[in-house]
């Protein structure tokens, strides 16, 4: 991993994934989240704040960035949930079939390079009746947005942890055999259009 990638990029991602439209979608999205549950992103931990301890009894914290992850230290060592960190990708879910009740995903299926597999790998683990809970920006409804997410796209991934702004998260989590249940698309507010069409709702196994 190159120092960009371990240094520098951990600090622009925390900033960006840590913006007040941004913490609010994951304000309303991870309290819903219940049992043994499965991060694939984890990050620098900005969701673990909203995990209800009530409901969650364990996170699977999967991260495999260095720098992101030690970022996390401070917000895993207040969390009131029992966290175990996993150094690995979305691609290589280290659990059994079957075996967590909710999936999170949070502004990482953009940045995922086999996120086919990785989802794969999300309904592999996820038990019968469980859920996986997303908020992903992705490919704009707007021609002329559109246009613009396409011109910057190959700009934009080397700078942003291989960030793809044409990905429709919706249709990526169907294909994998989801079906999603509730869902909101929409641009967040005071964010460039190009990088700001959110979708955030619910899935389960089909």
């Amino acid at each position: 991993m190159s120092f960009y990638e371990n240094h520098i990029l951990p600090h622009l991602i925390g900033c960006a994934c840590g913006a007040p439209q941004i913490m609010k979608q994951r304000s309303l999205l991870v309290p819903k989240a219940e049992g043994r549950v499965l991060e694939v992103g984890f990050g620098a931990g900005p969701n673990l704040e909203f995990y209800d301890p009530a409901k969650v009894s364990r996170v699977f914290a999967l991260e495999p960035s260095e720098g992101m992850r030690r970022k996390a230290a401070a917000a895993i060592e207040a969390c009131p949930v029992e966290v175990e960190l996993i150094d690995l990708p979305g691609e290589e879910i280290p659990l059994d079939d079957d075996s967590v009740d909710t999936v999170v995903l949070t502004y990482t299926a953009c940045t995922i390079p086999d996120v086919d597999a990785a989802l794969a790998q999300m309904r592999r683990v996820l038990k019968p009746g469980g859920r996986l809970l997303f908020s992903e920006h992705g490919l704009a409804p707007d021609p002329g947005v559109q246009r613009w997410q396409k011109i910057i796209e190959p700009v934009w991934k080397p700078i942003g942890g291989g960030c793809h702004l044409t990905r429709r998260p919706d249709a990526l989590i169907e294909a994998a055999g989801f079906s999603i249940t509730d869902m909101t698309a929409d641009y967040l507010p005071k964010s460039p259009k190009f990088a700001s069409f959110n979708y955030a709702g619910a899935a389960s196994l089909r």
